[in-house]
């Protein structure tokens, strides 16, 4: 045997994960709107894994109800819904002082360039198309859950 074999190794050097209130605490809440439920829950799942605080609402009328009682940091939101759809949703979530700050991320089938400028002029942050991969939908929201507030004028 040699000398070398017998050294004591070397103790392991092992982290603890930060608790999961801090996490979610330091990525932000993420309001997360859409009419069809899976949808709505395959964004929520991800976003909750991901150490986010997540809350729902099935369209925009809902949105716009339980927005000032949730806070959110960023916004989800699906173009296509019934009562109120996500460009006026959108819209009123800009106007609104309390809301105005809020990131914005359309996620919709629309893809045409029209429906993206129209996003622009209302104030949206992202504008990502269905099918999305969920891995840049969660980068785009910690993107804007941790950047500075939204400034609209």
């Amino acid at each position: 045997m040699h000398p070398e074999d017998t050294k004591p190794m070397p103790a392991r050097c092992e982290r603890r994960p930060a608790s999961l209130a801090r996490v979610a605490q330091a990525l932000g809440r993420v309001l997360v709107v859409d009419d069809d439920e899976v949808i709505r829950q395959l964004i929520a799942v991800n976003l909750t894994l991901e150490g986010f605080d997540v809350a729902t609402a099935v369209d925009g009328q809902d949105c716009l109800d339980k927005v000032t009682a949730i806070s959110p940091d960023v916004i989800t939101l699906d173009v296509m819904m019934p009562r109120l759809d996500g460009w006026v949703t959108a819209m009123e979530l800009r106007k609104n002082p309390q809301t105005s700050h809020v990131k914005v991320v359309l996620i919709t089938a629309r893809a045409q360039e029209a429906d993206r400028s129209l996003g622009q002029q209302i104030g949206v942050d992202a504008y990502l198309t269905k099918p999305f991969d969920p891995g840049e939908m969660i980068r785009i929201v910690r993107e804007l859950a941790s950047g500075p507030p939204a400034t609209v004028g």
